[in-house]
């Protein structure tokens, strides 16, 4: 009878075997209790490897075991074999793979790295760069182009000892690329095959070459060479550099044609942590989620426990409220603004009026003579949007089209409207993008408007019976003002997984920036652009981060032992909130002025950055008191914190008491908030600062002590905020925003402050 039943059950396990195969097979990403690891196995992978043999019969579903930036690893997995392995003793999570996107020179002189005096105190540019040569900024993206000069090695020394990371081989890409400047290539794709079947090689080789063009242009924005009489086919010509032009670059590429898988992300922290990256620069995102479901924000984690800094992009979804991305406080979270550069357009139309906007156009262009001017002439209702195949031949044909911003790429409108028979688009903004202008490079002569402009021209399309229209180009102007404003597409706070962190930290560039780019596709992106061009023109904020990212690198390399915390409060402590016509900065959604939560602490200085007098530091053990006081299990927090041992005995009684550089204030139902701060003092010894105060009427700030006397560089002074909400029943605003500054005659220390009384 045992015999039988073994029978039995052996032909039922082969029947669930049989069945499993034809399942379909996803990406999991398990998460094991590291410390469990039977004896028997030499390493975490064979114990790994041993769990997923006992579930299936595939020859190889391990696709990767992180040891740094994960305690687990990622498999390829049937549904149901993914929940037996979360019903193990070994197993604290299995989460399915999820898919990030990426977020998509003036620059230096626009931040005034440029200046060679006062830039770092008691030394020179020169010594600057001399420092950087041993910073590392690693960069995870599409990869890189290694060809271009933005990655010359002139003059750099022998590469820093201590790097551990190495150039890999691909079928079109050779380790022999690499130099001095770019240490590193390496690429993660098992994510990414495995999700996109068997036809995903034949769509991009497996290597670190960089076919879309964002990788090169952020790598090159954080720390590329200098580089004389670089454009974008004329466009902001002159010497293009990055922020940090003498660190060196490691490029991890783990974003596809597909997207940026979790899985691949998680590997590629993992190894550039393991490689020895000072830096970790990533223009990519989702939307947000609890730090433990945060693939990003766990890898994030331990490589900030290890003194690596990490910038992240805080994402494109503005101007809606409570659109961020990447918000955990161990990251760096980063909005865009716009430069003082422009590139004007402009639109003649038949009634005599001109109007302006810009554009990156670079071709023959119409010429002067007038042609018919139509707006949402199509075939069906998306016509008016330009959508691919929604414009009429029959009506477009050798005529300019109105196009309205949004759903679909700008580029790809002007190639629907090239593709129907029409010689010019206008780009005309709508209500959600406001007046922001974002030139591009356009396959035919476009010109992008604001709302107010667009508004007046499909008016004029749609009343005139002949409308006609003429579009000029007239290539770069600087000094532009105001500026900066906050890009309408930067995402804003509130920080809805945390509301008492305030996000974003701080905005940089990240409108029509100047950077490198790949030889494997023409400056607009599509398919069909032939053109080949050394630099590109992008906007989002995928290139505001990797200017705060070598900016970081600079300020690592003048304070090689400030921890990433104190990088980032230099950083946001010393943002400025002003344009440069001395007025507040403005918001280019609606044209009011901007708040913290679309500009958080401002906008980046990196001279004062350099020397900021006072700094607001945190440790890791700060980051797991603030973890221990959500509510997250045990087992959830030892997700992000992995080795290191959680104990929640000792935990912030509310988040808010992290000792964060900027204050976030929930009232809620309460009347009073109380939060306590400290201050190191990295400036001079004998520093004394007297606190300033800046609230709305609803609230009253009580500071205590008003002054903080430091008497040795390195000491540390606490402070007690007191915020209580005078708003009555009737009062009917939801939020408001302030600022506590401490500051003397060298050094002014500021903290963006965000009163909230409703959850949103």
């Amino acid at each position: 009878m045992a015999s039988l039943f073994t029978f039995v059950f052996s032909l039922l396990l082969v029947a669930q075997c049989c069945w499993c195969l034809t399942l379909p097979k996803k990406t999991y990403i398990v998460h094991m209790k590291h410390h469990n690891k039977p004896s028997i196995y030499p390493t975490h992978t064979d114990w790994y490897t041993a769990n997923l043999q006992s579930l299936t019969t595939d020859s190889d579903p391990l696709l990767y075991s992180y040891t740094d930036a994960y305690n687990g690893f990622a498999a390829s997995l049937a549904e149901d074999q993914a929940q037996q392995l979360l019903r193990s003793e070994d197993v604290l999570g299995v989460y399915e793979e999820t898919v990030y996107q990426l977020h998509t020179t003036r620059t230096p002189q626009f931040l005034g790295l440029e200046r060679e005096t006062g830039l770092w105190e008691g030394h020179t540019a020169q010594d600057l760069n001399q420092a950087s040569h041993d910073v590392i900024v690693g960069v995870l993206d599409t990869g890189v182009w290694p060809e271009s000069p933005s990655f010359t090695d002139a003059g750099m020394p022998a590469i820093p000892a201590r790097w551990r990371g190495e150039c890999e081989t691909g079928p079109d890409f050779s380790p022999s690329v690499c130099n001095r400047k770019l240490i590193g290539a390496r690429s993660f794709s098992r994510g990414f095959h495995m999700a996109s079947g068997v036809g995903a090689r034949e769509k991009e080789p497996a290597s670190a070459r960089d076919r879309d063009g964002h990788g090169t242009h952020t790598a090159s924005t954080a720390a590329g060479s200098h580089v004389a009489n670089a454009s974008l086919l004329g466009y902001a010509s002159g010497t293009a550099r990055g922020m940090a032009p003498t660190a060196r670059v490691a490029v991890y590429k783990v974003c596809w044609t597909d997207g940026c898988f979790a899985s691949d992300i998680l590997a590629g922290m993992d190894r550039a942590i393991q490689d020895g990256v000072d830096v970790l620069s990533l223009s990519l995102g989702g939307g947000s989620a609890p730090y433990f479901r945060d693939t990003i924000a766990v890898g994030a984690f331990a490589a900030v426990a290890r003194g690596i800094f990490v910038s992240c992009s805080a994402g494109n979804s503005g101007p809606e409220k409570a659109s961020l991305a990447n918000v955990a406080p161990w990251i760096m979270t980063v909005g865009a603004g716009t430069l003082d550069r422009d590139f004007p357009a402009f639109a003649v139309l038949g009634d005599k009026k001109r109007y302006s906007g810009v554009s990156l156009y670079s071709g023959t262009g119409m010429g002067t003579e007038p042609v018919g001017l139509v707006y949402n002439k199509g075939l069906n209702q998306s016509g008016s949007v330009c959508m691919p195949g929604s414009l009429d031949p029959g009506l477009v044909r050798g005529k300019v089209v109105v196009c309205d911003r949004g759903i679909n790429a700008r580029v790809e409108k002007g190639k629907v409207v090239r593709d129907a028979g029409g010689v010019g688009m206008i780009l005309a903004n709508t209500e959600a993008s406001g007046e922001e202008l974002v030139a591009d490079s356009h396959l035919l002569p476009a010109v992008a408007v604001g709302r107010i402009v667009g508004d007046q021209i499909r008016k004029y399309a749609s009343s005139d019976p002949n409308p006609t229209a003429v579009l000029g180009f007239r290539g770069t102007v600087l000094n532009v003002r105001p500026s900066p404003v906050v890009a309408a597409f930067s995402s804003r706070g509130p920080n809805m997984v945390t509301r008492q962190i305030l996000k974003p930290d701080v905005i940089g560039p990240g409108v029509n920036i100047l950077a490198g780019w790949s030889d494997a596709i023409g400056p607009s992106g599509l398919t069909d652009d032939t053109r080949k061009t050394q630099f590109n023109i992008m906007s989002g904020t995928s290139m505001s981060c990797p200017h705060i990212s070598g900016l970081a690198a600079l300020l690592k390399a003048a304070h090689p032992e400030w921890s990433p915390s104190a990088i980032k409060s230099a950083l946001m402590t010393t943002a400025y909130v002003h344009d440069n016509t001395k007025s507040p900065i403005r918001d280019a959604a609606g044209g009011a002025f901007s708040t913290p939560w679309a500009h958080g602490a401002g906008h980046v200085n990196p001279h004062r950055a350099l020397s900021p007098g006072l700094v607001y530091d945190a440790s890791t053990s700060d980051y797991i008191k603030f973890l221990c006081s959500l509510d997250y299990t045990p087992d959830h927090i030892q997700l992000i914190v992995k080795r290191h041992a959680v104990n929640c005995t000792r935990k912030f009684s509310d988040p808010g008491q992290l000792n964060y550089p900027s204050f976030s204030i929930l009232f809620g139902g309460k009347r009073v908030v109380r939060y306590t701060r400290t201050l190191t003092n990295v400036g001079e010894a004998g520093s004394i600062y007297d606190v300033t105060v800046d609230a709305p009427s609803t609230v009253e700030v009580r500071v205590k002590p008003a002054r903080l006397v430091f008497g040795k560089v390195g000491e540390r002074r606490r402070y007690t905020v007191t915020f209580v909400s005078k708003k009555s029943g009737g009062d009917s605003g939801k939020y408001g925003f302030g600022s506590i500054m401490w500051s003397n005659a060298q050094h002014q220390v500021r903290s963006p402050v965000a009163f909230s009384w409703t959850l949103l």
